[in-house]
């Protein structure tokens, strides 16, 4: 750690210099006439032209944002805005404090790697944010240097995101960016690409949400549905009727299984022989969903139910992830748990991980407030370091010790009682919840108490702005859960400051002390005066899940030796909870890493398919690459058929080759049986390649090079893609069915990566030969076009504009139940 904690001082150290010199120009660009200033773009524009590089007009580009800033914004960026500006044009992660003015240090690098033409984008977690910005006076402040703004959001169609994908400046969230690039490899024609520069430079606001926090979610494009809902009814009910002794809840890792008595039940049940046997993979993926669901996830914790619908609430925000869907069948689970209408699980067609996404562009930086607890995976995974930003003002406020309590029920009196004391002198206070439930169950308690107060939740995101905004005024009395965290400022009222300024009371720990750090970082901002202490009890979640029993018989010593009512305060119990907190980092960060090395060997297939797909879309005629697929098949498809007898001497078998490719790439009749037997094992082979380059070519004669051109490419995009969608729903129940190997000692990835390479080149194998058999024998429409292979798709972040019908459902037979298809 200390090397890390060295490189933020060396870094720092090296841009305070800088930004010295940046101020040394304040009085030179005050001097400037507003036409002056907005000149120097054309002026830096050309001395990049003239082989200057950026960091050579780093100082002038600052100092220039800076007066245009004051002019257009009434704001000044500070001295240790500059630095956090150069830490994020270096490719680093800045981490600024709350309130320290992280939107307007992002203009800073993001106008100087403008300059060069290849254009930014700047990535927000939320479309509210975007808009914000890319409409507002930061907005105007890049316009008013002369530099276009672009804004990417999910309504635009396609010539609106090819608009604003061409800007100098994209404004964007990290889900809209990443499904326009799978969308990208979908189209059918070039021009349609939205990214037509591709991904040069990316700043990412709030990094280690989206980079941490969301990375365990991969981007899904699906298309239409698989018919297997009778399979979670099934499962659900099997699952309902179990004992306590047929499964076992693992409370620390929050797993649960079946005991062998449970396996045994579920064999009889779904009358097989071995539930663990390769034919029943689906079967036990459903169980084991259905597992999860019942025992691990709780409605108005992980999910809500609203209006029939089961909805995904974000673990780090708090807010409903409305149209986004459980992956693998979990969500279908759940619908079956709450019986309300399952969904169709649908087929995966194009996915990708917001590692391997964001991996992808050139130079990518970012800033949050807190991350400096997960650099070693930023290093590891995007190789940029955290630099801790120093505030522009000292932090105040002042951090309580956390008290401890035996039981939930002393906790929330004790919280209850301190808000009150605080409320009553006029102190605004925010309370942080982790769930919507402790939420809710503290509204209440709060109206019994007659408290006014605010709840931001799940429930109630629509009014997020207008709460966060009063939450700093004498009186207001705010319950959160993680939401009230993320790009939003919490401005002292009048007379606050007097007060003590904003009171943070915490009711329970999160998982990751990012997410605490958070909570706290609401309070004491510029230099305020603020107040933050966190309440927990054994009872809690995060206490139960590391080691409750432990934690209770150290809090009831405590409290005994005190013997005064008082609540506990113990070094020992906060270390033991950062211990456990560190654990839980350490099992997620293994997660996503895992998520990661899976997409990885997803990641070489996609873009090996992607880059054949774009060269067929950009290159005039692809005559040459059919005439080699023609080649490799017929020299492989001929293989079988020339047996070596001894040095130079071949058996081959006349009739079966004639037979054979008669059935997929030469007309009936074509070839004779005695032609075939006059021939030599290269004749042959070379007899059949002219042949089929022949009917390749004759195609010409009859239609005009455009349309046969066309024919060409018609093919290669249909054949390309169908088998591709495929390949990518296959790969994903490989990965289901892998998790099984793990029982025979065998490590599931490397099987996952042998298998997956395998499936890969069978898949390419399998597409030359039917690019060659189409190209060949296929006939020319005169008009003849392009089409998608799959249609209607839809994201898991929402569905996408083509809605698709529902179909009754269909009964099945015995014999057609899921688990009886082999």
């Amino acid at each position: 750690m200390f090397g890390l904690f060295d490189s933020t001082k060396k870094a720092v150290k090296k841009y305070n210099k800088v930004a010295h010199k940046i101020m040394a120009l304040e009085d030179t660009m005050k001097a400037m006439s507003d036409e002056a200033l907005k000149n120097q773009t054309k002026i830096f524009k050309d001395r990049i032209k003239n082989g200057e590089t950026l960091d050579d007009i780093l100082v002038e580009a600052f100092a220039t944002v800076r007066e245009a800033s004051k002019r257009v914004t009434g704001l000044t960026p500070y001295f240790v805005q500059l630095v956090g500006g150069m830490s994020i044009h270096d490719g680093n992660i800045a981490e600024m404090r709350t309130g320290e003015g992280k939107t307007l240090t992002a203009v800073l690098p993001a106008y100087l790697n403008a300059l060069n033409g290849d254009g930014v984008h700047i990535v927000t977690v939320n479309e509210y944010l975007a808009k914000r910005e890319a409409e507002g006076e930061i907005g105007d402040l890049f316009r008013f240097l002369g530099l276009t703004v672009g804004l990417n959001i999910r309504d635009l169609d396609r010539e609106g995101k090819k608009a604003a994908y061409a800007c100098d400046i994209m404004y964007s969230t990290n889900s809209e960016l990443g499904f326009d690039y799978l969308r990208d490899h979908m189209v059918l024609y070039h021009k349609d690409m939205v990214a037509q520069r591709g991904y040069p430079y990316a700043i990412i606001d709030e990094v280690d949400s989206i980079l941490i926090d969301e990375a365990r979610t991969p981007l899904i494009i699906s298309g239409p549905a698989k018919q297997t809902q009778n399979l979670y009814q099934q499962s659900d009910r099997f699952v309902k009727s179990l004992s306590d002794h047929e499964y076992e809840l693992d409370v620390e890792s929050n797993t649960v299984e079946l005991t062998p008595e449970g396996i045994a039940k579920a064999e009889s049940v779904f009358n097989i022989e071995n539930l663990y046997d390769l034919s029943h993979v689906s079967l036990l993926h459903h169980i084991n969903n259905a597992l999860k669901a019942n025992f691990t996830m709780f409605r108005d914790k992980e999910y809500m139910v609203v209006e029939g619908e089961v909805l995904i609430i974000d673990q780090f925000t708090g807010r409903v992830l409305k149209g986004r869907q459980f992956s693998e069948g979990l969500h279908q689970a759940l619908e079956a748990k709450e019986n309300v209408e399952i969904k169709k699980e649908t087929v995966t067609v194009a996915t990708i991980t917001y590692q391997n996404f964001f991996r992808m562009y050139k130079k990518l930086s970012g800033m949050t407030g807190t991350a400096k607890t997960e650099e070693d995976e930023f290093i590891e995974i995007y190789n940029m370091s955290v630099i801790e930003i120093p505030t522009n003002k000292p932090v105040i406020r002042e951090d309580a010790k956390d008290y401890f309590f035996v039981t939930a029920e002393e906790k929330y009196q004790a919280l209850i009682e301190e808000i009150k004391r605080r409320h009553e002198i006029g102190q605004p206070i925010l309370i942080g919840t982790i769930a919507v439930e402790t939420s809710e169950f503290l509204s209440m308690e709060l109206r019994k108490h007659r408290i006014n107060h605010e709840v931001l939740n799940a429930k109630n995101h629509e009014r997020e702005a207008e709460i966060v905004a009063k939450a700093g005024q004498k009186g207001a009395v705010t319950i959160a859960t993680n939401m009230a965290g993320r790009g939003t400022d919490i401005k002292l009222g009048e007379g606050v400051v007097e007060l003590g300024g904003l009171a943070v009371l915490g009711s329970e720990k999160h998982d990751a002390r990012r997410i605490d750090n958070q909570l706290r970082g609401r309070s004491g901002r510029q230099g305020d005066p603020g107040f933050s202490r966190f309440y927990l009890s054994a009872e809690d979640e995060l206490m139960v899940r590391r080691g409750g029993d432990r934690f209770r018989t150290i809090i009831e010593t405590l409290q005994r030796a005190q013997a005064t009512g008082e609540p506990v305060t113990s070094k020992m119990i906060t270390s033991l909870i950062t211990g456990a907190q560190k654990r839980s980092e350490g099992v997620n960060s293994e997660i996503r890493k895992n998520v990661l090395r899976y997409d990885d060997v997803l990641r070489v297939q996609r873009e090996i398919i992607y880059a054949e797909r774009t060269s067929i879309l950009t290159k005039e005629t692809v005559e040459e690459e059919v005439i080699k697929f023609i080649e490799t098949i017929v020299e492989a498809e001929i293989d079988e058929f020339i047996i070596p007898h001894g040095r130079n001497k071949f058996e081959i078998k006349d009739e079966a080759i004639v037979h054979h490719f008669e059935s997929f790439l030469i007309p009936k009749g074509m070839v004779k049986i005695e032609d075939v037997n006059e021939m030599d094992e290269v004749e042959i082979v070379n007899h059949y390649k002219d042949l089929a380059i022949k009917l390749l070519v004759s195609k010409k004669e009859v239609v005009p090079q455009e349309v046969y051109n066309e024919f060409l490419k018609v093919i290669m995009l249909r054949v390309i893609d169908t088998y591709w969608m495929r390949h990518i729903d296959a790969m994903s129940e490989l990965r289901q069915g892998v998790r099984l190997q793990s029982y025979g000692q065998q490590n599931p990835l490397i099987i996952y990566q042998k298998e997956g390479k395998r499936m890969f080149d069978e898949m390419r194998y399998n597409i030359s030969k039917d690019i060659a058999r189409y190209a060949a024998l296929g006939r020319i429409e005169l008009n003849v076009s392009r089409e998608a292979v799959v249609k209607n798709t839809s994201t898991n972040q929402g569905e996408d504009a083509s809605k698709q019908k529902r179909k009754q459902p269909k009964r099945a037979h015995r014999s057609q139940l899921p688990w009886n298809r082999r």
